[in-house]
């Protein structure tokens, strides 16, 4: 029989695999972009005049997707100033509290992406420089948010799915 904190380890770990495909192929279209804007112009004098904007949207996809990437490897950034201020035995409710608080704020801006993103949908906002409606695009940063929500979730409700910090691995 499959334990919960197993299905949810299983779970997070596909979730990892789905975020690492998207962010690569970004990547790709990114650097594809850019390189057919760079020969293009050497070419014709002249570049593509949407590179730079699919290229931008590329990277938004990269970033908001990396976010996730960085926090399932425990290579997000965070304050260590303050690490050692408290007694060592306080550490798990202090993670717990820490976890659970990040996938609040999480929320809290996934909402509010969501928010604007659905308003771009509405007014069906498009790019000036390529014509296409910019609410796709958009809608990766609330995924982004929510996808975070639920994985700091797991994390403060099962402490043992959190990745040990990136630079703890280092020392």
């Amino acid at each position: 029989m499959i334990t919960v904190p197993s299905r949810q380890r299983k779970f997070l770990q596909r979730l990892h695999s789905v975020e690492k495909a998207a962010t690569f192929l970004a990547f790709l279209v990114l650097i594809g972009a850019l390189f057919l804007d760079v020969v293009y112009r050497e070419f014709t004098g002249v570049g593509l005049h949407w590179a730079r904007q699919v290229g931008v949207y590329a990277n938004i996809v990269v970033v908001m997707l990396g976010l996730g990437l960085a926090s399932a490897g425990g290579a997000h950034l965070r304050p260590r100033f303050a690490d050692h201020w408290l007694p060592k035995n306080w550490e798990p409710v202090l993670q717990r509290l820490q976890e659970g608080l990040m996938a609040l704020f999480c929320l809290g801006f996934g909402l509010l992406a969501l928010q604007i993103t659905l308003q771009a949908w509405q007014l069906q906002e498009r790019s000036i420089l390529i014509g296409v409606v910019v609410w796709p695009i958009m809608a990766v940063m609330p995924l982004a948010f929510f996808i975070a929500t639920v994985r700091h979730g797991l994390y403060a409700w099962t402490p043992e799915l959190r990745p040990d910090d990136a630079q703890d691995r280092n020392e």
